[in-house]
This record gives C-alpha cells, sequence and structure tokens, in this order.
C-alpha cells in the first residue's frame, strides 16, 4: 500500500512511467495475434494448395512464379523450398519488404502439393543516437555522440489474405502446364 511519502519518494526517483506502465497494463487485454496460432484446416486453406503436375515440375513453376513477379531468392537450390524477396519503396520514409517462401511435395498421383507463407516487413527512416559508454563496477556513463538515420522494422506480419496465395497458386499451376509435355 502506497501512502503519501512514498509516492513523493518514487516521483523524486522518477517511478512516474513505471507507475503509469503498471496501471495501463494491470487492465491490457491478451495480445491479438494469441488467436491466430490455432491449427485447423479452416487456416490451411490458404497456404496450401493441390495443382496437377509432378514434383519437379511444379518446383521449377514455383520459382519461375516468384522470379516472374520480381522477387529475388534468397538461395538457389534444386530442393523443394524456394524463397524469394521483393522490395519497394513506398516513399523516401518507408519501404515493404515481402518474403515469400513454397514448399513442394510430390503427391505421387500426378498432382504435387505447395504449401506457400509470405511474410510482409515495413520499414521507416528513423534517427537513432549512437553514443560512448564507459563505467567502472555499478556506474557507468553514457555520452551522445552523433545520430544517425537508420531504417527500422516497425511491423512484421504473415500475409493472410486468400488472394494474395490464389494469384501465386493460379501463376505456379500455368507455368506448370506449359512444362508439361503435349
Amino acid at each position: 500500500m502506497f501512502n503519501k511519502s512514498s509516492c513523493l519518494t518514487l516521483i523524486r526517483i522518477g517511478c512516474v512511467p513505471l507507475l503509469a506502465a503498471a496501471a495501463l497494463h494491470a487492465g491490457a487485454a491478451p495480445p491479438p495475434h494469441a488467436e491466430h496460432q490455432d491449427f485447423n484446416a479452416t487456416n490451411a486453406s490458404a497456404f496450401s494448395k493441390v495443382l496437377q503436375g509432378d514434383g519437379e515440375v511444379v518446383c521449377w513453376s514455383a520459382k519461375r512464379a516468384i522470379l516472374s513477379q520480381g522477387y529475388m531468392l534468397d538461395k538457389f537450390s534444386e530442393g523443394a523450398v524456394v524463397t524469394g524477396t521483393k522490395d519497394t519503396q513506398l516513399d523516401a520514409k518507408t519501404s515493404i519488404t515481402v518474403r515469400l517462401q513454397a514448399t513442394c511435395v510430390d503427391n505421387k498421383d500426378g498432382t504435387s502439393t505447395v504449401f506457400a507463407n509470405a511474410e510482409r516487413e515495413t520499414n521507416r527512416l528513423q534517427k537513432v543516437r549512437q553514443g560512448w559508454t564507459a563505467g567502472v563496477s555499478i556506474l557507468s556513463v553514457t555520452v551522445p555522440t552523433k545520430s544517425e538515420n537508420v531504417m527500422q522494422p516497425v511491423s512484421r506480419e504473415t500475409i493472410t489474405d486468400p488472394k494474395f496465395y490464389s494469384g501465386f497458386y493460379d501463376l505456379v499451376q500455368n507455368f506448370a502446364a506449359s512444362e508439361a509435355p503435349h
């Protein structure tokens, strides 16, 4: 229990921000992302699709689809996992990076399953102060030396829009169909 003198002591030592944060946190709701962590069939529909074609053709078609949309492959491999990155500069202070990963599995029946997941990261130009720190035992002193403008992530999220994935799967299927023997 706080009394008047303990509150004044806390104010003098700079704990007001801590008290305000504690008061705000006491009534805070659980983070909204927790509800999206469930594994269920409804969530899987956007992130996977069965396509016509064997695994090798469909995987090569996924690489072609990613490359044809301006993504750069992060690692070139002959395996079943393809990852590409695409950067877009919105304005002088904001950029968006989209990372798309596709994994192909041959179903051994003339079809393959493609699993895709994309993440959008927003970066903004922010001023970051740099300093020099020196200390002995429990005492340290930080002296600001300069400030720099640095692009820093401000948000990161999984893309969940089914239209995004549907367009990707359609493009992969079109490339796979063009590779099929006639």
